[in-house]
């Protein structure tokens, strides 16, 4: 087989790939489910930055069970505060989430001194026992767990009135109260859940993927996995195809090297893949109808 394909199609480039699929699918996941809801979260990243931070912390303290739990509850935490704003004061969604971002880059920093002494690194974290796969290598117990969450999230929006409700929260709010829905409390729900996804996303991260925290480390994969969620036409099997094709563009960055393509712009696949797919699918889905809307109980919206 040429060297090129080895490259571009290789088990060591799909296993890398496989690894970087977890933390992305698992921020989009949450990302379809706050916006099927009806809320825009574009502080999914800095909710992956808070899971990097605790889980870390988390697992140096307590091993890595505790840690991917505490990096779940600072997700839930950080949704907390957007959905108050958002949900309950009626904050414009935009700048809510740019203010879950700049929190995320200030109090991890400010944290890391208080507990390590200095603000840009964490020791090294114990991690869960690895899965040997043939042809793979060793994964971790997170990858299969992120492919089971998945199709749940397909199962409990496309199958259940749960999922029911919470979509139609975010495509007509004025029809589901009027059919007894509580649009508040389904929008709640919506983005805690996507809190608890990213930030799951982010203790994968430091704790399975890395194996400590840095500062830094998440690399705008929140924004990547806000890209993936767009191409996946805010669904958890569109999102997995998109999420794969980033998460094979990643991989590239490690593997491909190629004497006529510049080491600079294969570090930047990621991104200019992120760029071209946005500017050329934006217009060929449909982002749920109530998306980004304020809603109060009894009003016209």
């Amino acid at each position: 087989m040429p060297d090129i394909l080895v490259q571009l199609f290789g088990l060591a480039t799909i296993a890398s790939a496989l690894r970087a699929f977890v933390p992305l699918y698992l921020a989009t996941l949450g990302g379809v489910f706050n916006e099927r809801s009806g809320i825009v979260n574009i502080g999914i990243d800095g909710m992956m930055i808070f899971g990097t931070w605790f889980g870390a912390w988390g697992a140096w303290k307590w091993g890595p069970v505790v840690g991917l739990l505490l990096a779940v509850a600072s997700g839930v935490a950080a949704a907390a505060l957007h959905a108050m704003a958002t949900i309950t004061f009626r904050v414009d969604h935009i700048v809510s989430g740019v203010a879950i971002n700049i929190l995320a880059i200030g109090i991890p920093r400010l944290l890391s001194v208080v507990a390590y002494g200095q603000g840009t690194q964490s020791p090294q974290v114990s991690q869960l026992p690895k899965i040997d796969v043939p042809g793979l290598g060793e994964i971790s117990p997170v990858v299969p767990l992120t492919i089971l969450l998945g199709f749940g999230a397909w199962f409990v929006l496309g199958r259940t009135v749960i999922g029911l409700r919470l979509r139609s929260a975010g495509e007509n709010p004025r029809a589901a109260e009027s059919l007894g829905v509580r649009v508040k409390g389904m929008r709640w729900a919506g983005v805690l859940i996507s809190g608890g996804f990213a930030g799951l996303a982010g203790g994968y991260l430091s704790i399975e993927l890395v194996g400590l925290y840095r500062e830094g480390m998440n690399q705008g994969r929140g924004f990547i996995a806000l890209a993936a969620l767009i191409l996946g036409n805010w669904s958890p099997i569109g999102a997995a195809f998109s999420c794969l094709l980033f998460a094979w563009t990643e991989a590239l960055t490690v593997f491909l090297r190629v004497d006529w393509i510049n080491n600079a712009f294969i570090a930047s696949l990621p991104y200019i893949v992120t760029l071209i797919v946005l500017a050329l699918f934006s217009r060929r889905v449909r982002p749920p109808k109530a998306v980004g809307q304020a809603y109060e109980a009894g009003s016209p919206v």
